[in-house]
């Protein structure tokens, strides 16, 4: 019976998902950030999304050039999304259809993959504790099937 509990223990260890010293804070804490990231924008809330990021941020999405269908990399900075909430884009999405969805997808230790599904596009977010708080230090994201056509791209 101890052998059993043993290898139920040390299989139960091995698994995929299983989260190196995660608290229920640091959980909360990541959330929190995904959240004053995506309602930052949305609120147009300029201090609430640059809480959320650090200051080297990248924000990259691959798309294909309209013209040639060559594949284009759109690049954003914090100092460019921190802008885009000053000024109130994310303002011109009805409050119905502000879709906040965010799903940590992983914790080891001091990073975290987390996902933000919003009404125009699907973020994956790698998150850091940098200086004891937790920031976004990259996003790679793509626009959603609804949101491209509305724009007319491909």
């Amino acid at each position: 019976m101890a052998k059993r509990l043993s290898l139920i223990v040390a299989i139960g260890l091995m698994l995929p998902g299983t989260l190196a010293a995660q608290s229920s804070a640091d959980s909360s804490a990541i959330v929190q950030t995904a959240l004053d990231y995506i309602e930052g924008w949305y609120e147009g809330n300029a201090e609430r999304m640059e809480r959320a990021l650090h200051p080297e941020l990248a924000k990259r999405m691959v798309h294909a050039d309209p013209g040639s269908g060559a594949s284009v990399l759109n690049h954003m900075t914090a100092e460019q999304l921190v802008s885009g909430a000053r000024a109130g884009y994310g303002t011109r999405t009805p409050e119905a259809e502000r879709r906040r969805d965010v799903t940590i997808l992983d914790i080891y230790e001091n990073v975290a993959s987390v996902k933000v599904v919003a009404r125009d596009w699907i973020d994956y977010l790698h998150v850091v504790k940098f200086d004891s708080r937790w920031v976004i230090i990259n996003v790679l994201w793509e626009l959603t099937p609804e949101a491209r056509q509305q724009m007319g791209a491909p």
